[in-house]
């Protein structure tokens, strides 16, 4: 986000929290939750305002915001404080309630049974809560975008492990054709950092850039691959998916071994993540750490043992 722009969305959602007022009554700052070039976050007292990337095509972004305020996701999706955006210099603006997020700090308190639970809720979500033209879920498209960028880099001894393990995964997984499911309404970009505490005090899931039909896999694979690579503990990555199973989550089945509904989507997850790692360091000029080096180690194995040929990531 440029120094220009930062500036001006400050006042805006300045002005949407206080709407009658001349000036600001809450007496706090507004501070800046994120800025990347994928989205920029500010918040003001209990608001929050979102602009979202320049090349947000508005189409999609109306057909999301309308699932998010639809009453059949009451209670899944924190909805927006309006249905839909406004304009900002050629960028989205979206307004929301601010909630409290995930404590960072205090891992055992780490809401996976919630998560896995909206998760399994968001995936059984039935067609007629769905929008006409609802878009297909991005999850794929910001995995290639990951390999584009650990591309244009520039060189890297680990690169090569990364682009063997996404060479062998097939081409939907790739974005190179449509999804072989495109029903199922998936949130697209699922960690603990997209759930936040509402005024109910219910956990909801935020972040509806990347919803849209898809393989409810995609929803699981982020810990799923955190697992096969040694970055969840076994007994976390057992609640998450109990709970999932529990409440009817589609994307494996009830019971049995769940890996062979996984294994394309965490291989996915795992080599777009090792991608953005290495792009990382190479643009900190810095070594990459250890949990970095452990799913760039995955991908090596992963490139020897093809999605068809392996049980999972694990093997």
């Amino acid at each position: 986000m440029t120094a220009d722009v930062l500036p001006a969305l400050s006042a805006r959602v300045r002005a949407v929290a206080h709407p009658a007022a001349e000036a600001c009554v809450c007496g706090t700052d507004t501070s800046v939750l994120a800025d990347r070039p994928d989205g920029t976050v500010v918040r003001h007292g209990g608001t929050v305002a979102k602009a979202h990337a320049a090349d947000t095509d508005p189409t999609d972004l109306a057909a999301r915001l309308a699932v998010a305020v639809h009453p059949g996701l009451a209670g899944i999706l924190l909805p927006p404080l309006s249905p839909g955006a406004a304009d900002l210099d050629g960028r989205p603006v979206t307004y929301w309630p601010c909630g409290t997020p995930v404590d960072r700090d205090d891992p055992d308190a780490a809401p996976w049974e919630e998560a896995a639970t909206l998760l399994a809720r968001l995936h059984r979500t039935p067609h007629s809560a769905l929008p006409p033209g609802l878009p297909p879920m991005r999850g794929p498209a910001k995995a290639a975008r990951a390999i584009a960028r650990l591309r244009a880099a520039g060189p890297h001894p680990a690169a090569s492990a990364v682009l063997r393990a996404w060479a062998v995964l097939p081409a939907w997984a790739r974005d190179e054709v449509p999804m072989p499911d495109t029903r199922t309404l998936c949130h697209g970009d699922l960690h603990l950092g997209q759930l936040v505490r509402a005024g109910s005090g219910d956990w909801l899931l935020i972040d509806i850039d990347d919803l849209g039909g898809g393989d409810p896999a995609w929803d699981l694979a982020r810990p799923a691959a955190w697992f096969a690579c040694g970055l969840l503990p076994p007994d976390e990555w057992a609640r998450f998916l109990t709970a999932y199973r529990r409440a009817g989550g589609p994307a494996v089945p009830a019971d049995g071994d769940p890996w062979p509904a996984l294994d394309v989507t965490a291989r996915a997850l795992t080599a777009q993540t090792a991608a953005l790692a290495i792009a990382k360091s190479v643009a900190g000029e810095r070594p990459l750490d250890e949990a970095e080096t452990s799913v760039i180690d995955a991908c090596d194995r992963m490139a020897a043992h093809p999605p068809e040929l392996a049980g999972g990531l694990a093997t």
